[in-house]
């Protein structure tokens, strides 16, 4: 049986405060509400899957305690089940990651230098035990489905995840970027980077970061950065919205569980990957009853199990991540995890 995804309707372009206090009412409602759940920002627009804050994830916790609360407060049911995938994609294969750094305000404007620390946790992240959790979970399987074990197509986790980068940099990009231009970057990037078919699109995601003070509406406030689709000549195209992360201080990562003040960039930027690597084009792949993603049951951890760490990659470099969740972890009972 298919799981329904609940979906929070904004009827305001591109407006995030309408957004967030659409979200805080539903979870005034139903402290089950994540609120890293799907929002629709622009009509027209694909749904978003919302990385939340510090703050607005230990609130949710804290209501939920007691109440819905199971294995860090997660959300929904405990399972992460498939949901049939998008034009039959529902996880990535063999994932590549391509980076963007949209608009000439990068140049000569990178405080925290968040774009080679991007490009070195893209370059090491392929085949870490910390990004293997996701090979659990597939595709071709029923909608429903819990366990894959060695059905459907697994999502991957090669060496070599990081495919390239792009300096788009010779005109300015928007100053509060929308969803849809936000989208139309990605389709720019998928044919610069010559993936102009849908089979090339197919495995892959563009990260789109904005440079220092240069973001999206609602970022640091409402979320840290959110991932989504769009449909383009070249097929469904998968990308992220990823901001200047430093900007947001402690909100979105800065020190947290005192792995630094750059510890964020790394934090949202691997969220954002793997939740994109098993649900692609949202919210076609793996979620739980209320919505979440691998990403999102996990976020913002700060003790006990599934707490936000430092872990070394295969090509010896070391990054602070947070876990992600594994429908396998505790004999299946499921579970915040750094590695599998």
């Amino acid at each position: 049986m298919k799981v329904f995804v609940p979906r929070i309707v904004v009827p305001l372009l591109g407006c995030f405060a309408a957004a967030s206090l659409t979200i805080a009412h539903a979870q005034a409602r139903n402290p089950q509400v994540n609120p890293g759940g799907s929002v629709i920002l622009e009509p027209g627009q694909r749904p978003v899957t919302i990385h939340p804050t510090v703050e607005a994830m230990a609130k949710f916790r804290k209501q939920a305690r007691g109440q819905f609360c199971r294995h860090n407060c997660g959300g929904g049911s405990n399972d992460l089940t498939y949901h049939g995938g998008v034009g039959g994609i529902g996880v990535e294969t063999a994932p590549k990651v391509y980076l963007v750094l949209w608009g000439s305000q990068w140049n000569g404007n990178d405080p925290s230098g968040e774009a080679q620390t991007l490009e070195n946790f893209y370059t090491g992240v392929g085949s870490s035990s910390w990004n293997n959790s996701v090979t659990q979970y597939c595709q071709g399987v029923a909608s429903g489905t819990i366990t894959c074990g060695s059905s459907g197509q697994h999502a991957g986790n090669q060496a070599g995840i990081y495919a390239g980068v792009w300096a788009d940099n010779a005109a300015a990009a928007p100053s509060h970027p929308t969803q849809s231009q936000l989208a139309s970057e990605a389709v720019n990037a998928a044919a610069h980077f010559g993936n102009t078919s849908s089979s090339s699109n197919q495995t892959v995601q563009y990260v789109i970061a904005t440079s220092h003070g240069n973001s999206a509406s609602g970022f640091g406030t409402q979320y840290c950065a959110w991932h989504s689709s769009t449909s383009s000549s070249y097929g469904n195209i998968a990308y992220t919205n990823l901001p200047y992360m430093t900007d947001a201080g402690a909100s979105c990562g800065a020190n947290f569980n005192g792995l630094g003040a750059n510890a964020g960039i790394t934090i949202v930027g691997g969220h954002e990957m793997a939740e994109t690597e098993t649900d692609q084009f949202p919210n076609g792949g793996w979620l739980d009853g209320g919505g979440s993603e691998n990403g999102d049951k996990c976020a913002w951890i700060s003790s006990g199990q599934g707490a936000s760490a430092r872990v070394t990659f295969p090509n010896g470099s070391s990054f602070p991540v947070q876990s992600l969740w594994s429908n396998a972890f505790n004999s299946n009972s499921g579970g915040c995890v750094l590695s599998y």
